[in-house]
C-alpha cells in the first residue's frame, strides 16, 4: 500500500486563461474589418431608416458607431488597457479616412470630367479666336505662361531661401537671427493676395506694365519662407561631427557649408523646393492683378501679359457654359498632374540623394 501511494505521481494543474497573463484572450486579426464592414451596413440602415438623405451622415454614424463597437468589444474580450488603446487605434482610422475620401472624390471628380477634352489638341492650343462659351481652344499658352512664372520663382526664391537658411544654422546669432526668424514665420502665412499687392504698388510707383516677370516676383515672395523653413531643418539634420571633422583638418567654415553641409543635405534641400513649387503653381490672384492673364501664346515672360493654369481655370469656370466648364476640369487636371509630377521628382530626389548606410 506504501508503495502504491509513493509510486502515485501528484496530478498536474494546467494553468487556465489568466486576465493580463501570456494566455489572455484577444480578438482575432480580422475583428477590425468585420466590426468596419457591420459599423457601415448599420450607418447605411440607421441613416436611411432615419430619412438622412446624406452619405456624409451615413458616414459619420458608421465611424461613430466603429469606434464605440471596437472600444466594447475589445474590453469584454480582452482588457481595458487595450480597449484604450484599441480605441486611439480607431480614432487615427477614423480620421484617416475621413482625410483620404474628400481627396479621393475631388481626384475621381476631376478625372472623369477633365478626359472628356484632355487630347493632343486641348495641350498644344491655346484660345485666340475661340469664344467662351462655343467647344474648341486649348490650355497651351496657360501652361507656357505657368512653367515660365513658376521657374523665374524658382531662380529668384531658391538662392535667397538657401542662403537664408544657411544663414539661421550656421551663422546666425542675436538680435537679427531672431528678427530673420520672426520675418520668415510671418511671412509663412501671408495670404497670396497681400504679396501680390505689394508688387502691384511697386509696378504702380515705377511705372511698369503687366507681365510674367510680375507675377513671379509675387510667387517668389511665397516660396521664400517654405525654402527657408524646409532647407533650415534639413542642415539642422548633418551631424554635427561632420563640421568638427573638416574644422578640425583645417578648412574655412564656408567651405565646409560648401562642399560637407549642404551636399549632405541636398536631397531634402532639393525636396523643399520642389514642394514650395508646387504650393504656388495652383496660386491664381497674383496672376489677377500683375498679369492680366491672356486668350494669345507669349513666350516672353518679360513683356506683356500672359495667362496661366489657375488663371485658365478661373476664367473658363467664369465664362459659365457647358464647354467651357469642360476645359476648366481638364485645366485643372493638368494642373493636379503637374502638381503630382513634381512631388514624385522629389521623392525620387531624395531617394537618390539619401545617404548610403553600409551594414
Amino acid at each position: 500500500m506504501s508503495n502504491v501511494i509513493q509510486d502515485a505521481k501528484p496530478a498536474q494543474v494546467v494553468p487556465g486563461p489568466r486576465k493580463g497573463g501570456l494566455t489572455q484572450r484577444r480578438l482575432p486579426r480580422w475583428a477590425p474589418a468585420g466590426i468596419a464592414a457591420v459599423s457601415v451596413a448599420l450607418g447605411i440602415g440607421i441613416g436611411a431608416a432615419a430619412g438622412l438623405n446624406s452619405r456624409i451622415q451615413w458616414g459619420l454614424i458608421a465611424a461613430a458607431l466603429f469606434v464605440a463597437v471596437s472600444y466594447t468589444m475589445t474590453s469584454v474580450v480582452e482588457n481595458r488597457r487595450q480597449a484604450k488603446d484599441r480605441l486611439a487605434t480607431s480614432v487615427v482610422w477614423v480620421c484617416f479616412v475621413l482625410a483620404v475620401v474628400p481627396l479621393l472624390s475631388l481626384i475621381w471628380v476631376t478625372v472623369s470630367r477633365g478626359v472628356e477634352v484632355l487630347d493632343g489638341y486641348f495641350l498644344t492650343h491655346s484660345m485666340a479666336g475661340v469664344p467662351g462659351f462655343e467647344a474648341g481652344g486649348g490650355v497651351y499658352h496657360a501652361l507656357v505662361g505657368t512653367l515660365q512664372q513658376v521657374g523665374l520663382a524658382t531662380l529668384v526664391s531658391a538662392p535667397i531661401g538657401l542662403l537664408t537658411a544657411v544663414y539661421l544654422v550656421e551663422y546666425g546669432k542675436g538680435a537679427l537671427a531672431k528678427a530673420v526668424t520672426f520675418f520668415v514665420d510671418v511671412m509663412t502665412g501671408i495670404p497670396s493676395i497681400v504679396a501680390g499687392l505689394f508688387i502691384l504698388s511697386i509696378m504702380l510707383i515705377a511705372g511698369l506694365a503687366p507681365s510674367g516677370l510680375m507675377g513671379a516676383l509675387a510667387l517668389a515672395i511665397l516660396m521664400i519662407p517654405v525654402v527657408v523653413r524646409s532647407t533650415e531643418e534639413m542642415l539642422k539634420l548633418v551631424p554635427n561631427e561632420l563640421r568638427e571633422a573638416a574644422l578640425a583638418l583645417g578648412v574655412p567654415k564656408w567651405r565646409v557649408i560648401l562642399k560637407v553641409v549642404i551636399p549632405t543635405a541636398v536631397g531634402g534641400i532639393t525636396t523643399g523646393v520642389m514642394l514650395a513649387i508646387a504650393r504656388i503653381a495652383g496660386e491664381t490672384a497674383p496672376i489677377m492683378l500683375l498679369v492680366f492673364g491672356s486668350q494669345l501664346i507669349n513666350t516672353n515672360p518679360f513683356e506683356g501679359a500672359q495667362s496661366s493654369l489657375p488663371f485658365y481655370i478661373w476664367e473658363q469656370y467664369r465664362v459659365g457654359s457647358e464647354a467651357s466648364y469642360d476645359r476648366a476640369w481638364a485645366a485643372a487636371l493638368v494642373l493636379i498632374v503637374f502638381v503630382m509630377i513634381l512631388n514624385l521628382v522629389a521623392r525620387g530626389i531624395a531617394r537618390w540623394k539619401a545617404p548610403k548606410t553600409g551594414r
